[in-house]
């Protein structure tokens, strides 16, 4: 099976560090795969509405963004979360996105979760702290959700920046995006 990358950019910056990494890294792709670039900010989703607990549970089938975001998600066997650090975390519009999957875990005939069984997650993430160890929550969040959906865990690649452009300066962080997708052993996510 040929392999097709979603990168999904959560910056609210065009052009920022984190998505600077992250095309540095797909640089290194071989030749041929397919990529396909989404910017959330471009296909904004309403907040979350939980609705588990109503009725029988399930969910309406996404429309607009929702329902874009959803095909590209199912089309893609390796997806990459590419979200600045904000607060120690994901972005807001990448966590909404997240947050999307639960529902559609529950729309009748997606079959989400045993769909996204096998592929690949991975984070790209630029911070301004260069004590890399203050985006652990952010990649224990993508980690868990890998291990929760079944999915193998790429690991994230990390890069110190600042002011647009900053990251390019980031030795380590442009050493290891040149190898980041390399194909290598899977890393099974931490059991949740």
């Amino acid at each position: 099976m040929s392999r097709k990358f979603l990168f999904l950019l959560g910056s609210s910056r065009t052009g920022g560090n984190t998505e600077a990494l992250a095309r540095l890294a797909a640089e290194q792709l071989p030749t041929g795969t397919e990529q396909r670039w989404l910017n959330l900010s471009d296909l904004p989703l309403p907040d979350f509405e939980d609705l588990r607990h109503e009725g029988e549970g399930n969910y309406p089938a996404p429309t607009g963004h929702a329902a874009t975001l959803l095909d590209a998600t199912l089309e893609a066997t390796d997806l990459v979360i590419a979200s600045p650090l904000y607060w120690y975390s994901l972005t807001t519009s990448t966590k909404r996105y997240l947050d999307h999957w639960s529902g559609w875990m529950r729309v009748p005939g997606v079959d989400f979760k045993p769909r996204m069984a096998g592929r690949t997650l991975w984070g790209v993430t630029a911070l301004a702290d260069s004590d890399r160890s203050a985006a652990d929550p952010l990649v224990g969040t993508l980690n868990t959700i890998a291990s929760y959906m079944k999915m193998e865990w790429g690991g994230v690649l990390l890069g110190n920046g600042s002011r647009p452009g900053d990251v390019l300066n980031d030795i380590r962080a442009q050493t290891e995006a040149k190898a980041f997708f390399a194909p290598r052993t899977p890393v099974p996510p931490a059991t949740p």
